[in-house]
């Protein structure tokens, strides 16, 4: 199907959501409508596909959102159409509900969708692909852990807004002579704690693809205070984990189908810190602050470009695929590479190399 027979597309944002969510909605909205494409907005991710919750959108729906966090369409990190969980009684039982989804798809008379989302919503993505849905994927998360693009829209804000907060707890810190550990979101890949640690001058950083050793840890913090620093910044992201051990999980949410919660990794550091060295300790959990705010210049930069690159994949005629950047050009990849990939935080990262370099511990 090329371009010459496009003539409605739907637009849905599925997961978390992250600032640049609504760049992405009017790049790719404007730019078909200035192909003469219609557009239809698909409410809460695959939820609205399930339920069947679509409504044209026009210009005035798509101006002035470039600077609004979230999205205008709504998302919702519950709804895998390979595997829907519907409450029976006192238990969830899943459904395979892609058939519908499809029946939905036709009745709208879409010939496309653009479904812009972290690794959860392209892995949605491809098994909707197995059933003849022409997708194009756009990138999206604060983790920066989708595999195949070397950034997402989202990352950046979450760093900025990750990174203020770390130099706000650090004047705190210095005033009470305290060790403060700051918790970060990324699940299980290090880059957000990474970047915003490096950004902050955090002392410690802990991330999922180093485990930690306490006794390290706590011996950083006693050599800073040996030396007259009577402070300690640490950075960890909530995948953290001790040499050892496994990753701190928060709750399980039994109707996701992304069930783990990860959090208290800050708490079990601090506490133990506090225990090891007599110093006083915090914990500090950021939580969905990273989520929010107006995105940054670059987010909002990269958001349009993206969006851009898949209308012009749209008009090529080229489905199944994920739009991303490498190397500092945008490409796309197919939709299959991608499903149920983690990018993690390789040990020649030069974020990494530089944190090192200037005297930062990994608890290794």
């Amino acid at each position: 199907m090329g371009a010459e027979t496009i003539k409605r597309i739907g637009i849905l944002t599925g997961g978390g959501d992250c600032p640049g969510l609504n760049a992405v909605i009017r790049a790719v909205a404007k730019s078909a409508m200035n192909g003469g494409l219609e557009v239809i907005g698909i409410a809460d991710g695959y939820l609205g596909l399930i339920e069947n919750r679509l409504q044209p959108l026009g210009w005035r729906d798509v101006s002035n959102i470039l600077t609004l966090g979230g999205t205008i369409l709504g998302s919702c990190n519950k709804a895998n159409p390979s595997r829907y969980a519907v409450r029976e009684g006192d238990r969830w039982v899943y459904h395979d509900v892609r058939d519908q989804v499809v029946e939905h798809y036709h009745q709208a008379k879409l010939d496309a969708l653009v479904v812009i989302g972290g690794d959860g919503t392209m892995s949605g993505a491809h098994t909707l692909t197995d059933r003849g849905v022409k997708i194009i994927g756009v990138p999206k998360t604060i983790d920066n852990d989708l595999w195949g693009t070397d950034v997402t829209f989202g990352h950046d804000t979450a760093v900025a807004t990750a990174t203020d907060a770390l130099d706000k707890i650090h004047t705190t810190a210095a005033s009470h002579h305290r060790v403060m550990v700051v918790e970060l979101m990324g699940r299980y890949a290090g880059w957000l704690a990474l970047h915003a640690g490096l950004a902050s001058g955090a002392d410690v950083i802990l991330i999922p693809e180093i485990p930690f050793d306490l006794e390290k840890v706590a011996r950083r913090c006693i050599e800073r205070r040996d030396v007259g620093k009577g402070f300690t910044i640490i950075a960890a992201g909530e995948g953290a984990m001790p040499v050892g051990g496994e990753a701190i999980v928060d709750h399980v949410v039994e109707d996701s189908p992304d069930p783990i919660r990860l959090g208290g990794v800050a708490k079990y550091v601090a506490d133990r810190i506090e225990q090891m060295t007599d110093l006083d300790s915090r914990a500090i959990v950021l939580g969905h602050v990273q989520r929010g705010g107006t995105p940054t210049a670059f987010d909002r930069i990269l958001a349009t470009m993206f969006g851009h690159h898949a209308f012009e994949l749209l008009e090529a005629g080229q489905f199944g695929r994920l739009v991303v950047q490498r190397e500092g050009r945008f490409d796309s990849v197919e939709l299959a590479e991608v499903a149920d990939k983690v990018r993690t935080v390789p040990p020649d990262c030069p974020a990494l190399q530089a944190a090192r370099a200037v005297g930062t511990s990994f608890g290794d």
